[in-house]
């Protein structure tokens, strides 16, 4: 067993891990924070993207023990208080869900990507998403929901 410390939406963590245990399976066996999905194990779907010190990042493939020290932000993190996140609400008034499996790992990976590019183009949304797979939709309205949240952030930073 390994000791860690991690800080998961601004809770710092410390826990004893197996040094082969999965960050997927950590957040969500010893946290209980399973709004991070397990899709694939192989790193293809995207639906356990979280991030680790600011950076998107599929944990399904990073191990528990490589995060000692970092902080990680999960899909539950990103609303502050009850006030969801704008891609959170752009997913919903914009339908750019289904099933919803991947939706969490859709909107991580669609928040680091605004994190890096405010004002994305429907192309550069399109490649920033490449690494997220959604079974049900045709991504139209994924698309349309990341847009809303760049307009709608765009938005409450002018009015700052």
């Amino acid at each position: 067993m390994t000791t860690i410390t991690v800080t998961v939406n601004g809770v710092r963590h410390t826990s004893e891990v197996e040094p082969r245990l999965l960050l997927v399976h950590y957040l969500r066996e010893h946290l209980n924070l399973t709004g991070t999905h397990i899709g694939c194990d192989t790193s293809q779907c995207g639906a356990c993207v979280v991030h680790i010190n600011g950076v998107s990042v599929k944990s399904c493939t990073t191990l528990a023990v490589q995060c000692d020290g970092a902080e990680i932000t999960t899909i539950e993190g990103l609303a502050q208080d009850v006030q969801l996140h704008p891609l959170q609400e752009g997913f919903w008034e914009k339908h750019g869900l289904q099933c919803g499996f991947c939706t969490p790992g859709m909107i991580m990976a669609a928040a680091d990507l605004l994190k890096r590019n405010p004002n994305p183009s429907e192309e550069e949304i399109r490649h920033g998403l490449e690494g997220n797979l959604c079974r049900c939709t045709g991504y139209e309205n994924i698309v349309r929901a990341v847009r809303y949240a760049a307009e709608k952030m765009a938005a409450m930073q002018a009015a700052d």
